[in-house]
């Protein structure tokens, strides 16, 4: 007979207040970055599992779309850091219009060298 899996009260109870704090402390404009993050993070998985398991045919075209998923995320993750309160100490020179117009310029970079890789 097989072993029965129960998860343990205190996982759920941990996942549970986790879920709290987040949703009680974070700002809404980090949520919404943290939603854009996961949508970069889901479709790179998507891209990948797509390449390994079906075709990497137009292999130009995975290099372009993984790459740009993968720079998109960095710039974006950058972006959260920049803007986050709690780490004003570290970023006092930079204000969030300024991350912001970083952010803006270095995605409008990357497109534009996604965009010629792809030929």
């Amino acid at each position: 007979m097989a072993p029965k899996t129960v998860s343990s009260p205190a996982t759920t109870n941990s996942f549970q207040s986790l879920l709290r704090s987040y949703n009680e402390t974070t700002l809404p404009r980090l949520k919404l970055i943290d939603a854009f993050l996961l949508f970069l993070m889901l479709s790179g998985i998507i891209q990948f599992v797509y390449c390994v398991l079906v075709t990497n045919f137009p292999f130009n075209a995975f290099l372009a779309g993984f790459g740009s998923c993968v720079g998109q995320f960095v710039l974006t993750a950058s972006l959260r850091s920049q803007v986050n309160p709690a780490n004003r100490a570290e970023f006092k020179e930079v204000s969030p219009e300024r991350a912001f117009a970083d952010f803006a310029l270095g995605s409008i970079v990357l497109h534009f060298f996604v965009y010629n890789f792809l030929g």
